[in-house]
């Protein structure tokens, strides 16, 4: 069926929790994983008020950053697979539009599945926020699993 499954993380707990159902789901099916991280480049945060000047970040600094990040997200994923005896490689790539990011991704590996969580937001809060799972599901030429996430609910006080 599928034998290499490529699993995107951007670090938080939800992708946390979809890239756990994904490596459980690749050790179902005796497939190898390639976790993936897309980055966005410097130059695409400069465009979000100025923020890169408001901080001082210099292009070198940035990168740094984005791939020691890149690295502590994807090495998370990693870790569940070898623990669930799951052969896994890692990839993080830039690019300024994340779901082009994991489709290139995908291609490029030579995966025949991405598995990718969605929070499962719907109507303005959807439109507003974008959804990278709807434009992965639009523009991947491979099959797409998506795996509908659980939102922890804040304690009542």
């Amino acid at each position: 069926m599928f034998k290499k499954i490529l699993i995107p993380t951007d670090g938080s707990p939800l992708s946390a929790q979809a890239a756990n159902a994904g490596v459980m789901f690749a050790r179902s099916v005796n497939a190898e994983i390639v976790a993936l991280h897309v980055t966005q480049p410097f130059a695409a945060t400069i465009g979000f008020d100025g923020m890169a000047a408001a901080y001082a970040i210099t292009d070198d600094a940035y990168e740094k950053a984005a791939a020691e990040q890149a690295a502590r997200y994807i090495e998370a994923v990693v870790h569940r697979a070898d623990t669930a005896g799951v052969p896994a490689t890692s990839l993080s790539v830039s690019n300024f539009n994340v779901a082009d990011g994991i489709v290139q991704a995908a291609a490029d590996t030579g995966c025949d599945l991405i598995f990718i969580g969605s929070h499962g937001r719907s109507g303005l809060s959807r439109l507003l926020l974008g959804s990278v799972t709807a434009k992965v599901l639009s523009l991947a030429e491979v099959a797409v699993l998506v795996y509908r996430v659980k939102e922890e609910k804040e304690p009542r006080k």
